[in-house]
């Protein structure tokens, strides 16, 4: 997190575990080979590429973009409320943040729904291949983050994080940051760039 989230007599760190930062430089490793063999491959075949994007539904990506957008504002919200001691509306927040999470998933089994009743799959194509392994890869990870954030919250609601504590908080919090922002890159790319 940023300066601005520390207490001013509070010596710069890393916050959350270092082991989950380990994980989202690898996990975003995982995401970097994706996205380059994705950006490669379109290269080589931008007409194709360009007709079967034209059939992706850009509003469900970009409500998705906003969701999850919104759903790490609300975490931070979070993890700010419970360094001030202030349970309920952390609490709150943590679970307007689940919510974003589970509006995602929903949005995008609809999505998904619609491509395979079109009869679309994997095996349709090179950049329908591209897209559902993006993109189930990542819901993987949203799936996992919202388990985050439901743990979290039931933790917020022992008491368990407060200025005490938020080392746990902080940890889950990084995680749900990484998932963001691997949608904040693969949006564009496979929704958006032509």
């Amino acid at each position: 997190m940023t300066a601005a989230l520390s207490d001013p007599g509070e010596p710069p760190r890393l916050r959350g575990d270092l082991a989950i930062w380990v994980f989202i430089l690898a996990e975003l490793l995982a995401f970097g080979v994706f996205f380059a063999a994705y950006a490669v491959t379109r290269a080589y075949n931008v007409e194709a590429f360009n007709t079967a994007q034209a059939g992706l539904d850009r509003n469900i990506g970009a409500i998705n973009t906003l969701l999850l957008i919104s759903g790490s504002w609300c975490v931070v919200r979070a993890v700010q409320a419970a360094r001030a001691d202030r349970q309920t509306p952390a609490m709150r927040w943590m679970g307007v943040a689940l919510l974003c999470g589970l509006g995602f998933l929903v949005a995008k089994v609809f999505e998904y729904q619609a491509k395979f009743a079109l009869g679309l799959t994997m095996d349709s194509d090179t950049f329908h291949m591209f897209y559902f392994s993006l993109t189930f890869f990542h819901f993987m990870h949203v799936v996992l983050g919202v388990c985050i954030l439901a743990i979290l919250l039931f933790k917020l609601g022992r008491g368990a994080y407060g200025s005490h504590d938020v080392h746990g908080l902080e940890t889950g919090a990084a995680y749900w940051h990484m998932v963001d922002l691997a949608w904040i890159v693969l949006f564009p790319l496979v929704y958006v760039m032509r």
